[in-house]
């Protein structure tokens, strides 16, 4: 393990934090000088220093191994999140040293949970730099990596396989090395799409930057209590909706939809499954909201329920509405939402619908083997015929996941649970969506939680941004050196 290659590459994911960091100062001297300029002045001053040491004392290298990458990788996010809390550490007020490294954590996982019951009470400055962690960690601090790690470096493919899901590379029907390009225009159109989008249905400037960059990263911060609820406003909350629903499904299909002005790409099976899948939830929970006296009107329920249930689905975590006193069966469809979280090769968190639709199209073979044992039978994706060896990574990482949240859940009601939140909690974070139900719902926060349950949780978000496998890759190969 090269640790000058390491040292080198993990500077570039800290400048790109300082550069954001540096952004937030200036923000701050045009608002005349609020509280948080010292504090992310020193933060800047910090953290641009450790991001460019290696720049000085280490001599550049293109050769980096598989085992440099993942380290890389782990160790990108890990520092991002360590000098990404000290704004909110220097600045007080409710960030302890566990709710500063929370909050960060959260802002770049793009969960969007938060620790802050009063979040108008913070300085636009410090709110700039908050849904900044968003607007980084949608992009991926790797992708900002990769962006700079030359096109002839060996690695560079396995990296960013390890960044976008391989659910989604046939998607990308591009060489290799534009990949990480290709994401990043996307990513970057969506997000100056609904600023744009934002600004023309009335919304403030600063207001509308900060809800594109959360809602382009399916992040979920917001600079108000009330969320996107705070606005008042049916035209922003579809607006917001058709957001949070692209940054949720392939980079690769709308690239290649724009691109070649076609809609062929947005025509496949795994789109059919999601579409369809959040149609049923929203039209299930919208006659609940309206049956069950939750909404007065027809028009509300369905703006409600739809809004909500893409919301948990793409794992942004907006709210128009306190879904905190939802009846049971709204409240568990939003449940079933968070557990689908959008498509391979998009912003969202969660299992992928990908990986769903692999998992049910292998469950009908089984039971096809079964009843017609000399017959051969196959899972296709479309055009492609997915071999055993194919399907296995991701119904074992289904199988990961569910198992990661009942240790979570676990190890929360052993060291004590005192708001019954130990397997919501645990679901929303590792699924990177962030509101769950009741009392840490949209419009709810995470501050009552004992300390144990917020590093817990914080560790569910770091599991769930990367999908859990690099962050294993890396203790193994620490600890099994051969």
């Amino acid at each position: 393990m090269n640790l000058k290659v390491i040292s080198r590459n993990v500077g570039i994911a800290l400048l790109v934090s300082a550069l954001f960091m540096f952004l937030s100062v200036l923000v701050s001297l045009a608002d005349g000088r609020d509280s948080a300029l010292a504090p992310l002045l020193i933060s800047f001053s910090i953290t641009f220093i450790v991001g460019i040491f290696p720049f000085i004392f280490v001599r550049k290298t293109e050769q980096i191994t598989l085992k440099d990458g993942y380290m890389i990788i782990f160790l990108s996010w890990l520092l991002s999140f360590i000098f990404g809390s000290l704004p909110y550490a220097l600045w007080g007020g409710p960030f302890t040293l566990v709710n500063a490294w929370f909050e960060s954590v959260s802002g770049f996982s793009t969960t969007g949970a938060t620790i802050l019951e009063d979040i108008e009470a913070l300085p636009r400055s410090l709110l700039f730099w908050r849904s900044s962690t968003h607007f980084i960690g949608g992009l991926g601090v790797v992708v900002f990596l990769l962006l700079i790690i030359p096109n002839s470096s060996p690695v560079r493919l396995r990296l960013t396989n390890m960044e976008l899901s391989s659910l989604s590379r046939d998607d990308y029907r591009s060489r290799a090395n534009k990949t990480v390009f290709i994401f990043a225009y996307v990513y970057l159109g969506i997000c100056g799409a609904a600023f744009l989008c934002y600004l023309i249905a009335g919304m403030p400037v600063f207001d509308a930057i900060c809800h594109a960059f959360s809602v382009c990263a399916a992040g979920g911060f917001s600079t108000r209590n009330l969320s996107v609820g705070a606005f008042d406003s049916a035209l922003i909350s579809v607006i917001t909706i058709v957001f949070m629903f692209l940054a949720s499904i392939h980079f690769g299909m709308l690239f290649i939809a724009l691109v070649g002005r076609t809609v062929r790409p947005l025509k496949n099976s795994i789109l059919r499954f999601y579409v369809v899948g959040l149609a049923v939830i929203s039209v299930i929970t919208s006659l609940s909201l309206k049956l069950q006296g939750t909404d007065a009107t027809w028009g509300r329920a369905f703006l409600d329920g739809t809004f909500h249930v893409v919301s948990y689905a793409s794992s942004t975590g907006f709210g128009i509405s306190d879904n905190g006193a939802w009846p049971v069966l709204p409240s568990f469809m939003l449940i079933i939402a968070s557990l689908v979280c959008g498509c391979a090769g998009s912003t969202t968190g969660g299992l992928k619908v990908d990986r769903l639709l692999v998992l049910f199209k292998a469950i009908h073979m089984q039971i096809q083997k079964a009843l017609y044992p000399s017959a051969i039978f196959e899972v296709r994706m479309g055009r492609r015929v997915l071999r055993d060896e194919e399907i296995y990574p991701h119904v074992l990482y289904i199988a990961l996941f569910f198992l990661l949240i009942a240790i979570s859940t676990i190890l929360c009601l052993v060291i004590g649970d005192p708001h019954g939140h130990a397997l919501t909690g645990s679901l929303a974070s590792l699924a990177n969506v962030g509101p769950s139900i009741g009392s840490i719902g949209a419009m709810g926060n995470y501050n009552a939680e004992p300390v144990a349950l917020k590093f817990i949780f914080s560790l569910d978000m770091f599991l769930g941004r990367v999908e859990i496998y690099p962050v294993l890759a890396v203790f193994y190969s620490l600890f099994h050196r051969k």
